[in-house]
């Protein structure tokens, strides 16, 4: 039996890529004043991020309890095989709500094959690692096998990333308010990274160029075998930069596969328009 691979929104996954692959993707929650929006769903990012630069304020929250009981009873029900890839736990409640739904259901379907990891990873550095696992799903791999390739690739998965405006991370407790006061006062571009789960600033640089070019730096000294791994780039509302971006890391590295994702509602409320993050492996899994 084939295993089942389901994730939630913060993956930032493209949609053709989710309906070809066959991942069941759970949206976390957007809120605006009163109105609330199903991330990927309801949500327009490009909307989103356009009502920032205009002063908007938007809020989130985690997937509801109950779309996961729902979820987890359909898949226990048919008897189907399935691991739940979670958004990190460092930047979300989503993995805890999950394991207490998984609980719940344990109580009614002892047997049921479900399980839940914590990937500490976000947007498409989190969505490489789910593509990664419905590709094994696809080829008919047990789901201990794609379990410890899960736990492998969030592990080497690296972050890099950079944002117009450290407002917004500070907003959402990212980041301190002396933080983001300095780089909003300098016109400073913080690089920063994922360690365990949080967001951790490596450097400060002024200029967007400056910026790209150490993006790039990181990924020499930290990746390995970069011409021969898929290599993600996601953006807020900033495809030249994207583009930018994979066209300095196709000359470098000779890179041949990339994918590009608009960053959605979840992960783009606390981020904020202009938003530049590369993802790539820093060790390749030898038996891959």
């Amino acid at each position: 039996m084939t295993v089942k691979i389901i994730t939630d929104s913060a993956a930032d996954l493209p949609k053709e890529l989710v309906a070809q692959h066959g991942i069941e993707v759970l949206p976390l929650m957007v809120y605006l004043d009163n109105q609330e929006f199903r991330d990927g769903e309801t949500m327009n990012p490009q909307e989103m991020f356009r009502g920032m630069r205009e002063g908007k304020v938007y809020k989130t929250a985690q997937v509801p309890l109950q779309i996961f009981r729902e979820v987890f009873q359909r898949h226990a029900e048919n008897g189907d095989i399935c691991i739940y890839v979670a958004f990190s736990s460092a930047l979300s409640g989503t993995y805890q709500s999950a394991v207490l739904a998984k609980n719940e259901i344990l109580e009614d379907y002892p047997d049921v094959k479900l399980e839940v990891i914590d990937t500490k990873c976000a947007s498409m550095g989190f969505g490489l690692v789910v593509l990664m696992a419905a590709e094994l799903a696809a080829e008919g791999k047990s789901q201990d096998e794609i379990i410890e390739a899960i736990r492998f690739h969030a592990l080497h998965m690296e972050h890099i990333f950079t944002v117009d405006n450290l407002e917004y991370l500070y907003r959402g407790g990212r980041v301190s308010k002396t933080a983001a006061f300095i780089g909003g006062l300098l016109n400073i571009k913080p690089v920063l990274h994922v360690e365990d789960g949080k967001l951790i600033p490596i450097e400060k640089l002024r200029g967007r160029r400056k910026v790209l070019d150490r993006m790039a730096a990181i990924m020499a000294e930290r990746g390995i075998s970069q011409d021969q791994q898929v290599i993600g780039i996601s953006h807020g509302d900033d495809i030249e930069a994207a583009h930018s971006l994979r066209d300095m890391i196709r000359e470098r590295f000779g890179s041949k596969e990339f994918i590009i994702s608009q960053i959605g509602g979840a992960v783009g409320a606390h981020s904020g328009p202009g938003t530049l993050a590369l993802f790539f492996l820093n060790k390749l899994n030898p038996g891959r």
